[in-house]
């Protein structure tokens, strides 16, 4: 008696057409932020050759001797030349003086970098340093800072004084001498403000990693028989 031979099913390859397909891995990016703290980098060995080689005359001037009472002198002679203006009143002269003064002690210590003259000799390395950062070798509580740190408030009080304590010339003034206090403060030593800065790669984007093929491989195997199959086509010997 002969038994039937085994069921017999011809050779089926399963194609993963889609599955081997190369997936691109993002990280999340970050939002950009409005404002945002950055530090100047440290001082490396030679730039601190390259600052003590010459006398910094750009920054050694405010310890000479009536460097501190010519603040006074631009205070006076500037008040004096806006009463000379025809209709001047006394509230609108001082609050004019005093975010002159306090706009051009922003521009000249805490918004130019560098040296203007002569900055071959220290060989770049204040470049990315503000005047105020400059001023003794960037020590803190020195009586040149002291100073400079206490005359912008005391114009500040002139100017609520003369201004008869009006609340809107108030405002507009104590925020003028905030912007110029700040940046002279021991904690934003080396630190910039930076306004509406922008996420980049290397500050939370991941890059994208490029898929690879199993070796011996270059493409997607295809399929040699995607459809189903039928009854007819088994054989049975």
């Amino acid at each position: 008696m002969s038994h039937p031979s085994p069921l017999k099913l011809p050779a089926i390859s399963i194609a993963t057409s889609g599955l081997g397909a190369a997936h691109t891995i993002r990280g999340r990016g970050r939002s950009g932020s409005l404002i945002k703290v950055e530090e100047v980098g440290t001082q490396s060995q030679e730039e601190v050759l390259d600052q003590s080689a010459y006398v910094n005359i750009n920054a050694e001037w405010v310890n000479r001797k009536g460097a501190w009472i010519i603040h006074f002198v631009l205070i006076i002679c500037g008040k004096i030349m806006i009463d000379t203006i025809p209709g001047m009143t006394q509230q609108m002269s001082w609050t004019i003086v005093n975010l002159s003064y306090l706009s051009l002690s922003y521009l000249m210590f805490h918004w130019v970098t560098g040296i203007p003259f002569h900055n071959d000799l220290h060989g770049g390395a204040y470049d990315d340093l503000t005047l105020w950062e400059q001023i003794d070798e960037g020590a803190q509580y020195t009586p040149a800072k002291k100073w400079l740190f206490c005359l912008p408030i005391g114009l500040f009080l002139a100017s609520t004084h003369y201004t008869n304590y009006n609340p809107w010339l108030f405002a507009v003034n104590l925020t003028a001498l905030i912007f110029v206090l700040i940046p002279k403060l021991p904690m934003f030593h080396r630190q910039r403000l930076r306004f509406m800065t922008e996420s980049t790669p290397g500050s939370g984007v991941s890059t994208p990693i490029t898929p690879s093929h199993p070796s011996g491989s270059q493409t997607p195997p295809t399929s040699t028989s995607s459809r189903p199959l039928k009854l007819d086509e088994v054989h049975f010997q």
